[in-house]
């Protein structure tokens, strides 16, 4: 398991200084703006809420919420991520804080956060039924669990991603992707009836690409990016 969490750090710290400017972009745009009206929508009512970012990549989600007033702390396990987002959030005078973290063994309190939220994380996470009870156990009840992911497993990255990257790293990623678990799942069913059984009440919408992928300066890949909304 340590081999491949280090493996798969190794990749997104390749890619993330390109992944950092494709998120910059996004962010300025359209689609930055839709991100921001589903936050408004589904997460609790009351302002200054304290919010989990798992897997914060370059800051995309902690710099949005951080903009909405709450208080933000964002984790990854790639520190050349992590150095984009302190970067970002920096250049746009935001702040979260950030911290590298095993996603599926948190350092928090049980019961810490209002909600939490991630983006295309699971897919390339190990143990992504121990991710989702970590989630819960720090969760406060009430609280919202937002994750926004695609279903890959039976996918080869070479004909779906449009993304520019090298040959040799999109090798890498289906190598990485093949040997997960997560993989054989067909998404996001499985998904939401792990989280239920969890004692989540649980929202479902297969595909929200149509709304945050409108930005024709983006480039994003051609599998459905579906979204969970789970209330502990």
């Amino acid at each position: 398991m340590e081999h491949l969490n280090r493996r798969i750090e190794n990749y997104w710290d390749e890619r993330s200084k390109s992944f950092s400017q494709s998120r910059r972009l996004e962010l300025n745009g359209v689609d930055g703006l839709a991100w921001k009206n589903i936050f408004k929508k589904n997460l609790p009512a009351a302002k200054n809420l304290k919010i989990l970012d798992v897997g914060t990549g370059a800051g995309f989600f902690a710099a949005i919420l951080s903009k909405l007033g709450h208080k933000v702390i964002g984790v990854d396990m790639s520190t050349k991520m992590l150095g984009e987002a302190q970067k970002n959030l920096r250049e746009l005078n935001l702040h979260a804080d950030f911290h590298k973290m095993n996603a599926q063994k948190l350092d928090f309190d049980d019961e810490t956060f209002d909600a939490i939220v991630t983006r295309n994380l699971t897919w390339t996470l190990p143990d992504v039924k121990a991710a989702y009870r970590e989630w819960r156990r720090v969760l406060k009840v009430g609280g919202v669990l937002m994750n926004f992911d695609s279903d890959y497993g039976d996918k080869n990255f070479s004909t779906c991603t449009k993304t520019k990257i090298t040959d040799e790293l999109l090798s890498e990623c289906d190598a990485i992707k093949n040997s997960l678990t997560i993989s054989t799942r067909r998404r996001p069913m499985w998904d939401a009836g792990f989280l239920e059984g969890l004692n989540f009440s649980v929202r479902l919408d297969e595909d929200i690409s149509h709304v945050v992928q409108r930005d024709n300066r983006c480039v994003y890949d051609s599998v459905p990016l579906f979204a969970i909304c789970a209330v502990k």
